[in-house]
């Protein structure tokens, strides 16, 4: 500032000093504005020379800029152009205040780009820390597949993805460049086993599942596979009719059956349609891959299946061989099937009888068709009955000889007596064969007069011999009973005497459980003791093996059943004992009375004997007494006299 500015402002404050000074002094008037010569100074010009707008030219020029600027938000897609493009990065305009850049990797599918393209971006940022704008075409493609993805789910699109590498119990599918799964059960609708073969091809899928927080999606390419089929079957299935011939091809086959390829749709083959005969298992006479004729059985348009028949393409096998087969005709054959009832003995494919268990054997002895019979084994039976419309016939082998009971049952009577063989034991009794066919059963009872047995194996075992006597015969029912206790008197007519009750035995504990004990009586007859019976004098218990004296308490002839007692025995003897000494010491105590009583007999008699003599001596003693008494007073009177 030079001297006359300097002095140009000193002169003004002391004006204005003096103006001031005035006012205060004087009434307040219109101010007077005195001209100097820098009053045309621009005093909102800054140093730089730039001027200041008005409100209203300032707003008007901000509404101008921001109508060139768009508005955007982080995180959505925008539109952008390449405005450049450098060694690393893509410069992209997008409308607003600054260009942003988008690293040149992510455009590397995009070999061809130049200047001017127009490109989808995603805003991570409108302004980072450096003030910059942060784009990704990377995120953009993500988002822009994960909604093509959505919209393929929900309206049911089939997409197009490469399988681009192998993961656990799956495959990684590339869809609108995003990663999904592609779960190994849903590549095909058959097993796959390598999933390396898949690896780089491009496949069409069906989006099966969403999740829609991770951005993952499940595809399926058998999806596809089934839904063809499903068109294929229904179009198959709606043609179908009973009894049709269709040509398919064995796809599986299993214990049960097998299964055919229609032309993209299965039925089955069970087993028992695949031949007139019996087979045990369908390979016998089908292969995998084999064509062959087939008809349609049956079909279920709900559960969408269908059942196939081969054997009924061919006659049945009773058709001709019935017309050669009447009652009573001798016939042979093979087992084919074993039942419990019996087995079926194959005549020819397809034509089977039944010989039933009652029919193997004359003898009534039960059999086991599992153990006689063996499969493919060769017999030749009798036809018992036939019934052609129903396709059965009932066979028997014991037939094929004469019955052994029409000629001998006059041999059985009943009383007699025999020797058999025990053929089979059973819970309850014995079964004894007397010759071939003819046989009978000895009930476990009748199998001991005096023991218990709890099986008829305690007794005998197969194969071992036995006296039996005939107690029934039922012709009709072609049955004997037997009983091999009968072969000896009955011996309880004689254990009555024997062991009458409250007679002691020495018996031997047998079979002790918690609620008694069968003992063992002389004659080897048996006995029970109940629980509380056993219990010996010391508070213990009678053990097996153990002899014991015991006292019979019951005896039943009709149940032939004798029960004992140890506690019975041992409480009767102390009872003894004590009424032996009660009745010595009553014996002792009526002999003592007797002695007492005689002397007091004689003791009466001398004292009525001697009562004068009594009553003379008591006056002899009082008079002796009395003179006694006179002497010792007269000694008295002489002793005192010479004092005096």
């Amino acid at each position: 500032m030079n001297n006359e500015e300097t002095n140009n402002e000193e002169v003004t404050s002391v004006e204005t000093a003096a103006v001031v000074e005035t006012a205060a002094v004087t009434p307040r008037k219109k101010p007077v504005f005195i001209e100097t010569a820098h009053d045309d100074f621009d005093w909102d010009t800054d140093k730089r020379g730039a001027g200041r707008y008005d409100m209203e030219v300032k707003k008007a020029m901000e509404i101008e800029y921001d109508s060139t600027i768009s508005i955007i938000n982080n995180s959505e897609i925008v539109p952008g152009t390449v405005a450049s493009i450098t060694s690393s990065d893509v410069v992209l305009n997008i409308g607003f205040k600054s260009d942003g850049l988008v690293s040149l990797s992510e455009f590397r599918d995009m070999p061809d780009l130049k200047v001017g393209d127009k490109v989808n971006v995603y805003v991570v940022s409108k302004e980072d820390s450096k003030g910059q704008l942060v784009l990704s075409r990377k995120n953009a493609k993500l988002l822009d597949a994960w909604e093509s993805i959505c919209d393929a789910y929900k309206n049911d699109i089939i997409v197009k993805g490469q399988i681009t590498s192998k993961t656990k119990g799956g495959l990684i599918a590339n869809v609108f460049g995003l990663d999904t799964f592609l779960p190994g059960s849903q590549i095909d609708v058959k097993p796959i086993t390598d999933y390396d073969i898949y690896v780089g091809k491009t496949m069409e899928f069906k989006i099966v599942k969403i999740n829609e927080i991770i951005k993952n999606a499940v595809v399926s390419h058998k999806a596809l596979i089934e839904s063809d089929i499903e068109d294929q079957r229904q179009e198959i299935i709606s043609k179908l009719e009973k009894g049709q011939v269709l040509e398919g091809t064995i796809k599986n086959i299993t214990d049960f059956g097998a299964f055919i390829d229609l032309g993209g749709v299965d039925g089955l083959l069970y087993i028992t349609d695949i031949s007139w005969g019996r087979i045990n298992h369908p390979n016998e006479v089908l292969e995998m891959n084999q064509k062959l004729n087939i008809v349609v059985l049956d079909f279920d348009d709900n559960k969408k299946r269908i059942s196939l028949g081969l054997k009924q393409l061919t006659p049945h096998p009773w058709d001709a061989a019935s017309a050669n087969i009447e009652l009573g005709q001798k016939v042979s054959g093979k087992i084919v099937n074993i039942e419990d009832y019996g087995a079926f003995l194959e005549l020819s494919p397809g034509v089977e009888g039944l010989i039933h268990v009652s029919e193997v054997s004359w003898s009534s002895q039960p059999i086991n068709s599992r153990d006689f019979f063996k499969l493919g084994d060769t017999y030749e039976a009798v036809v018992m009955t036939i019934d052609k419309d129903d396709r059965k016939m009932s066979l028997s082998i014991k037939r094929m000889t004469q019955d052994p009971w029409e000629k001998t049952v006059g041999n059985y009577t009943i009383g007699s007596k025999h020797l058999g063989l025990v053929k089979n034991i059973t819970p309850y009794g014995v079964f004894v064969e007397l010759e071939d066919g003819v046989g009978g059963m000895i009930h476990i009872s009748d199998l001991s007069w005096t023991k218990r047995y709890n099986h008829p194996n305690e007794f005998t075992k197969v194969g071992d011999k036995l006296d039996v006597v005939i107690l029934e015969v039922d012709s009709d029912g072609r049955k004997l009973s037997l009983g091999h206790k009968q072969i000896e008197e009955d011996p309880w007519d004689s254990f009555e005497n024997v062991f009458p009750v409250g007679s002691n035995h020495e018996a031997t504990v047998l079979d002790k459980d918690d609620k008694g004990a069968k003992v063992l009586l002389p004659y080897g007859v048996e006995g029970y003791a109940p629980g509380k019976h056993l219990k010996k004098q010391d508070g213990s218990t009678a053990v097996n093996e153990e002899k014991i004296p015991v006292t019979i308490i019951d005896f039943n002839r009709n149940d032939k059943k004798i029960l004992v007692s140890h506690l019975r025995f041992w409480e009767d003897q102390i009872r003894d004992v004590q009424n032996v000494e009660r009745a010595t010491k009553n014996a002792e105590t009526d002999e003592a009375r007797k002695v007492a009583k005689s002397i007091n007999s004689k003791n009466e008699k001398s004292t009525l004997g001697d009562l004068s003599a009594l009553s003379d001596l008591k006056n002899q003693m009082d008079a002796d007494a009395k003179s006694k008494s006179t002497l010792k007073g007269d000694d008295a009177a002489s002793t005192e006299a010479p004092a005096e």
